[in-house]
This record gives structure tokens, sequence and C-alpha cells, in this order.
């Protein structure tokens, strides 16, 4: 029983090569899939990341069930992983290839359609995302930046206007604290 949970099948280097081959599979397939995928906003980007996971998974493993297998896999996978984030925190170029960068939905109120196209968005999810920031319709959007997470970041038209406001909010408040700690 204690030599199946622990006997090593398949060499100790082949533990190591098919997880690493297997994340470079998936690092470049998200990647050609869009930066959507990395932000799993919706239900169609879970089940499909189950999915590929299970397809993976004998992969990874091979035919060896062994305890002593799962760990080298998943230390590798680690390893692995450690390394891609590390060069990407120290190296622009990688980090956008492999993180990716920030990519313009809408720039002075007009909206790229074909970005949105290519991004597999449509102007709803846009409108969803301006909702979410407080916005009524498209009209009120400045900019919309689609971030390397996958989520939409709004800008609304009068982002000045209203930093104005907060400043002069801030201003008050601290004019109604000096006043508190006068009396």
């Amino acid at each position: 029983m204690w030599h199946q949970m622990f006997s090593l099948d398949p060499s100790i280097l082949e533990k190591i090569l098919r997880p690493l081959a297997i994340y470079v599979f998936l690092l470049v397939a998200i990647r050609i899939g869009g930066q959507r995928e990395l932000g799993q906003s919706n239900i169609l980007q879970f089940i499909l990341l189950l999915s590929v996971a299970n397809a993976v998974q004998n992969g990874i493993i091979g035919t060896d069930d062994s305890i002593t297998g799962a760990l080298i896999g998943a230390i590798t996978l680690f390893t692995a992983n450690g390394i891609v984030e590390l060069i990407a925190s120290r190296n622009r170029r990688f980090h956008a290839l492999v993180i990716g960068r920030p990519i313009d939905l809408m720039t002075r109120g007009l909206v790229n359609h074909r970005v949105l196209r290519r991004q597999r968005l449509n102007e709803d999810d846009l409108l969803q995302a301006a909702n979410a920031a407080g916005l009524r319709d498209l009209q009120d959007v400045d900019h919309a930046v689609l971030t390397a997470s996958g989520q939409i970041v709004i800008v609304p038209k009068d982002a000045q206007s209203t930093a104005d406001q907060i400043r002069e909010l801030n201003s008050k408040i601290d004019t109604l604290i000096e006043k508190l700690n006068k009396q």
C-alpha cells in the first residue's frame, strides 16, 4: 500500500516536464483567447476553465496516481508560475506579452466597435460597466478601458468636475473639523 502511494512510475524528469508543457500551453492559449478570459467575468469563462482543467489533468500527471507524482507536478506548476510572475514584474515587454495591456474601448466618448468585436464585447457590456460606475448611458462616458484582468474601467465625461467637487467637499469637511475642534 505505502509503496503504491509514493512510488513513481514515470521518471521525475517526466513528472517535471509534463506540467511545464501544459503550463506553457495554457498560458499561450489563454493569451490568444483574449484578455476577457482572465477576468472570469461570466459563467462561460468559468465553465471553460473547469473543462480545460479536467481535460489537461491526465497530461499533467500521466498514468501515475501516486502522491509523490502529484506533489512533483504541483510543485513544478507553482514554481513555473512564480518564475513567470517574477519575470513579468521586472520586464515590461514580458509583462505585456504574458499578462496583457489595457485596451481602449472608448476614447473621448467614441466607441471603438472594431476593438469591441475583437474583444468579444458589445455596447451592452459597456453600458453595464457605465451603469455600475453610476452613469445612465454611454453618452456620459469619456473613456472606457478593458484591463488585463478583464474588468472594464469607466471614466465619466465630467471626471474633472467630479475631482473638483471632491476637493471642494474635502475642504468643507476640513473647515467643519477645525470649527468643531475650536469649540
